[in-house]
C-alpha cells in the first residue's frame, strides 16, 4: 500500500477505467455507490447501492474474464505505457533509450539511399554508445536526429522508406 496516497491505483480495460486505492482496511473502489466486500484472485465481492453482488474472475495474461449472474465479460488491459514502436510508422528508427546522439553517419541526407544494417545514428547513453542501423534498405525519408540533441527513449530519430515494390 502506499504510504502518501494522494492518487488513486488506475487500470484501463478498453474504454472503462477502474481506480482504486489499497488501504489497511483492503481495497477500495473510486466509485460512488460502489464498496469492496472483498476480493481474492479468482472472485470478488461488490456492494452496489447495497446489494452484494457476486463475480468469478479469471485472469489471462492481458485479459480478464468475469462471470456474473447478469452474463460473461471480456476485459483487455490497456497497457499503461504502451510500446511507442507500436505506434509508430513503418521504418521510423526510434531511440532505443535515454542519451545523446553523438554523431550521424557521413553524408546522411534526407533522400540519401541506405541499406539494411547500415548504421546511422550513434547514441551515447550509459556512458556506452549505441548504433541505431536501418532497418531495411530504403530511402531516408526524415531525419530528426541532431549530434548533441538529448533524446527520450522511443523518441523518433530518423524514418527510411523502403523502395515501392
Amino acid at each position: 500500500w502506499r504510504n502518501v496516497p494522494s492518487q488513486p491505483h488506475t487500470k484501463t480495460y478498453g474504454a472503462h477505467e477502474v481506480r482504486y486505492r489499497t488501504t489497511r482496511e483492503g481495497l477500495s473502489a473510486e466509485d460512488d455507490g460502489v464498496r469492496v466486500v472483498s476480493a481474492a484472485p479468482d472472485r470478488v465481492s461488490l456492494e452496489v447501492d447495497g446489494v452484494v453482488r457476486h463475480f468469478d474472475v479469471g485472469v489471462y495474461a492481458e485479459q480478464v474474464h468475469v462471470d456474473t449472474a447478469r452474463g460473461s465479460y471480456r476485459l483487455i488491459l490497456v497497457p499503461r505505457f504502451p510500446d511507442p514502436r507500436q505506434q509508430a510508422e513503418p521504418g521510423s528508427l526510434l531511440a532505443p533509450m535515454p542519451g545523446t546522439v553523438v554523431r550521424i553517419a557521413d553524408g546522411l541526407v534526407e533522400g540519401a539511399q541506405v541499406t539494411a544494417g547500415q548504421p546511422l545514428i550513434w547514441l551515447e547513453a550509459m556512458k556506452m554508445e549505441h548504433r541505431v542501423t536501418a532497418p531495411a534498405s530504403g530511402t531516408l525519408t526524415a531525419l530528426h536526429a541532431a549530434p548533441g540533441r538529448q533524446v527520450e527513449a522511443g523518441a523518433l530519430l530518423a524514418v527510411v522508406a523502403a523502395p515501392p515494390a
